[in-house]
């Protein structure tokens, strides 16, 4: 082997063995920042949606598309509607979910399980109710408030939608006992079939106005839209409804549906998620949901919404970086997976790097002692050489050979060209020794 390629190694096998240690306790201390903040999102997430053809269902599907780019699988769970959905967030079947507000009872002791990624958009009251029912229990073709439904055939859904509930809580301040109605909790597709088919006069439900049985609804001949004329004063007797308008030819410009201002009550829907959900998931759903619903609609302003309003949870803290700052600087530029372990790890690496970078100055002394070390060790076999001969417990002639023999142990030392002054320093002094013991053979 060359002398210098041989010098080389050494020099790296000592640099190696110096710095190894320092090095190995990084990776250690990094190692355990990351199996302790676990900074890559799981693979798989379950989002409860609503019912089939209902606005949540679609808008499940436009998330699962969104977050397939970064490699999450969104798995999407219909329910019956918000009731349904928060049980399954409480439960742990589903890590986020579509709750809309004062349909479902959020308790005080559930802020720490359950978190809010902001209000998404404005979910109206839909009350559907037929121009011939109207006809004939009203005597006319128009029903102007609640109070008008007494003896009608209604249906307001499954208990786990919430609807239930909230048309409850409606009917009570319109002194309308419910025994006066027949009421009926049908899911909403064979809900609305019975509707068209004459079976029941009214159809409650709340959803956004993209659900396509909306579209469809507002659309069908003969079918009438309540219009809540009070609905400013419900808004101020429930901190969790809004009144809105749907503009006249809204739906349709060519043919003007509706005819007229439709006034109605509204609540917000949120996206809720466990508390346990990764942090990273948080975040794209945030983002992903300020694409979605940022546009303007029916209700709606663009850039009104997401919005950390209205919330009956606190909300995430990556809800709100996403929804005031946008996307963060480095998933800009990198790919989300390196921009999210350099996000969550950067703390953690940055207080590894303060510890370990003071403990490497001790690298280059001990690599040092390390070299020299190789040279010194035969120090102390010459003191003693030295000694045994002032002493006179040997005959110099013997201590003359083992001289010889440590010398020729000594030539055969390598070292870095560096040190090798510190190597002709022990050669030399073995020479000297030597003419001290031949002075007296």
């Amino acid at each position: 082997m060359p002398k210098t390629l041989r010098y080389t190694l050494i020099s790296l096998r000592e640099m190696a063995a110096s710095f190894g240690p320092f090095a190995l306790l990084t990776i250690a201390l990094l190692g355990a920042a990351y199996w302790w903040l676990n900074p890559n999102p799981p693979k798989r997430v379950v989002l409860a949606t609503g019912p089939e053809q209902s606005a949540y269902a679609e808008f499940g599907k436009r998330y699962a598309e969104a977050l397939a780019r970064y490699g999450i699988t969104v798995e999407l769970l219909s329910s019956e509607g918000s009731s349904a959905n928060l049980e399954l967030l409480r439960t742990g079947r589903a890590d986020l979910g579509f709750v809309q507000g004062g349909t479902a009872d959020i308790g005080y002791d559930e802020e720490d399980t359950i978190t809010s990624l902001g209000s998404l958009f404005v979910e109206p009251l839909w009350l559907f109710y037929r121009e011939d029912s109207a006809k004939r229990l009203r005597k006319s073709p128009v029903v102007n408030n609640l109070a008008e439904f007494s003896g009608w055939r209604v249906n307001v859904g499954t208990a786990g939608s919430g609807v239930p509930r909230l048309f409850a809580t409606l009917l009570d301040v319109n002194r309308l006992d419910a025994k006066q109605m027949t009421l009926t909790e049908l899911e909403q597709t064979p809900a609305t079939v019975a509707f068209l088919g004459g079976e029941i006069d009214a159809l409650v439900f709340a959803s956004a106005p993209e659900s396509l049985m909306v579209q469809m609804l507002l659309q069908t001949p003969g079918v009438r839209l309540l219009d809540f004329a009070q609905s400013e004063a419900y808004s101020r007797r429930f901190g969790y409804l809004t009144p809105v308008v749907m503009p006249q030819g809204v739906v349709d410009l060519a043919r003007n549906i509706p005819a007229r201002d439709v006034r109605l009550v509204a609540s917000t829907t949120s996206l809720l998620a466990h508390s346990d959900t990764h942090p990273a998931i948080l975040q794209l759903f945030a983002q992903t949901a300020t694409s979605l619903h940022g546009g303007s609609g029916w209700f709606s302003k663009a850039r009104e919404y997401p919005s950390l309003e209205h919330s009956e949870v606190p909300i995430s803290p990556e809800a709100t970086r996403a929804i005031q700052s946008g996307a963060p600087f480095l998933q800009r530029y990198l790919p989300f997976w390196l921009a999210n372990l350099i996000e969550r790890m950067w703390l953690a690496m940055g207080l590894i790097l303060a510890l370990a970078l003071p403990l490497s100055r001790i690298v280059p002394p001990l690599y040092t002692f390390r070299i020299r070390k190789r040279i010194f060790r035969w120090y102390a076999e010459l003191r003693d050489v030295e000694q045994r001969f002032e002493a006179g417990t040997d005959p110099a002639a013997d201590l003359v050979e083992q001289l010889d023999a440590m010398e020729s142990k000594v030539e055969k030392v390598v070292v870095p060209l560096s040190y090798t002054d510190e190597l002709y320093a022990l050669r030399n002094n073995i020479h000297l020794v030597r003419k001290k013991l031949l002075r007296k053979v």
